[in-house]
């Protein structure tokens, strides 16, 4: 095991993954000791399990996007490969215009790559869909918010009901403030290329796909049971992980940082953060100001997740498909719905008798829901699910999952944004930041920023070691630094 030592604050999925890739839990050699510091009394911060109804189901994020590759990586590394099952079907459809309608095929985060596909599902009407076969050339520069381009290429009814909807599903945001760079780069470098948009995107759409690569994955008993497995394998190699332990102070010294939890205080020779932008700001206000103020700067969305379990006996008819995604531009107070018995085989196997859906609700600049009552949401929800699939049992348990600050939005130039800040921790060394704030927000995301923080951790924690090591004694950073 190397004499230097790691603070890790922050025990997300970021930082539990950081954790385990310092430590070797992800395999690989060790390349630090280890301290993680959660401020709550749990590990895995939006990823998170429990049971509704008798059945154990995910509480917050419940599936990973697979073809990016880390986060299933991790979840093998860390023993889960045989609980890896993708979802049982993927057809969703889109609650607009009075109909659930398929969501179109050939489209890349709701901009069309088949307008004859587009033309089928019915989601625009008649003048929109007129409108987007007439793509009208667009400036885009360094940057551009996503919303905006589309609605002058192709017309804001491709915005209103295929833009938003998928978007406010991954960051719960506006399409008109979201980067493009940022939020779907590969869009953008179609619109640099000076064709058209829509044959830019069929051609994305087209590719050749990896044979037996499913989209996306989940795990038998939930994505909130990724968190654990992870924690447990820091644990036992080595990694003292703690709960219940925020951090109340983080200084920089000659030879490392200082970190003050609980009143006791820690040396390490580097430090991760891996927490939300306003708690890491926070941190670093007294050492790395100008890295602080730009983390002040980013702002969140808040939503909630509402779970519903009813009995099978009581549902006139099942749901069909994966569920249905909600454009906000036709004022429900619902913005998407899961059909989670659905979508999942191994939960539809472990409850045959029960059928469990959840519903979400809030986003940015829109967040009154979080501040009702269970019961208030639970109706709002049921409402909506009447209207749009003629839902009309009752439950019999429900589960409300508030999120405050839940995802980072990522506004036009947040890519610059972050380049400064990372700027500013390399300046004071020892210091590397992780997390859906920076890279992502999905959970691959997360843990590739993880991945990158503790290789720059470790190497600076590494360069410490080595200049406070004395050719006299031999004593290392961790002899003498390491304190209660």
């Amino acid at each position: 095991m190397s004499d230097a030592q790691v603070v890790v604050v922050g025990g997300g999925i970021a930082g539990l993954a950081a954790a385990a890739f310092l430590s070797g839990a992800a395999g690989g050699p060790a390349r630090a000791q280890v301290t993680v510091l959660e401020a709550s009394g749990r590990v895995g911060g939006k990823l998170w399990g429990g049971e509704v109804g008798g059945v154990r189901v995910d509480l917050g994020a419940e599936s990973v996007l697979a073809r990016r590759p880390e986060a299933v990586e991790l979840a093998r590394a860390v023993g889960l490969a045989q609980e890896l099952e993708p979802p049982t079907t993927a057809k969703a459809a889109i609650w607009t215009r009075g109909a659930l309608r398929p969501l179109p095929g050939g489209q890349v985060m709701g901009v069309p790559g088949d307008l004859e596909a587009l033309a089928a599902s019915g989601v625009l009407t008649a003048e929109g869909l007129e409108r987007a076969r007439h793509e009208q050339p667009t400036e885009v520069g360094e940057d551009v918010a996503i919303g905006r381009y589309v609605a002058d290429r192709l017309g804001r009814e491709v915005v209103d009901r295929l833009v938003e909807p998928l978007l406010g599903g991954v960051y719960a945001g506006r399409a008109d403030e979201i980067s493009l760079r940022a939020a779907v780069p590969q869009l953008l470098s179609i619109a640099r290329g000076g064709g058209s948009l829509v044959e830019g995107v069929h051609e994305l759409a087209s590719r050749p796909k990896v044979v037996d690569t499913p989209v996306f994955q989940g795990l038998r008993g939930g994505l909130g049971t990724l968190p654990g497995a992870v924690a447990a394998a820091c644990v036992k190699a080595g990694v003292d992980l703690r709960t219940d332990a925020p951090v109340d102070e983080l200084r920089r010294t000659p030879d490392g940082w200082r970190v003050v939890t609980g009143g006791r205080v820690l040396h390490a020779d580097a430090v991760v953060l891996a927490v939300p932008a306003p708690a890491a700001a926070r941190l670093l206000r007294e050492d790395v100001p100008a890295a602080a103020a730009e983390l002040d700067a980013v702002e969140y969305a808040g939503m909630a997740l509402v779970t519903l379990a009813f009995r099978r006996a009581d549902l006139a008819r099942l749901p069909s498909g994966s569920g249905f995604l909600v454009p906000p531009v036709d004022g429900r107070r619902i913005k998407a719905s899961t059909f989670s018995s659905n979508k999942w085989g191994w939960l539809e196997r472990s409850a045959p008798d029960a059928f469990l859906l959840r519903t979400s609700l809030g986003r940015y600049r829109e967040e009154e829901a979080l501040g009702l009552a269970d019961e208030e949401l639970v109706a709002r929800s049921l409402a909506d699910l009447k209207e749009a699939i003629g839902l009309t049992a009752r439950p019999y348990d429900t589960f409300v999952s508030r999120f405050a600050a839940g995802l980072p939005q990522y506004p036009v130039g947040h890519l610059d944004r972050v380049a400064r800040v990372r700027a500013e921790a390399a300046r004071v060394g020892g210091l590397a930041l992780c997390g859906a704030a920076y890279d992502g927000v999905g959970i691959p995301a997360c843990i590739g920023s993880a991945a990158a923080a503790a290789a720059a951790a470790a190497a600076a924690a590494a360069a410490a070691v080595d200049r406070v090591l004395t050719p006299a004694t031999g004593e290392s950073s961790t002899e003498r630094t390491m304190g209660a």
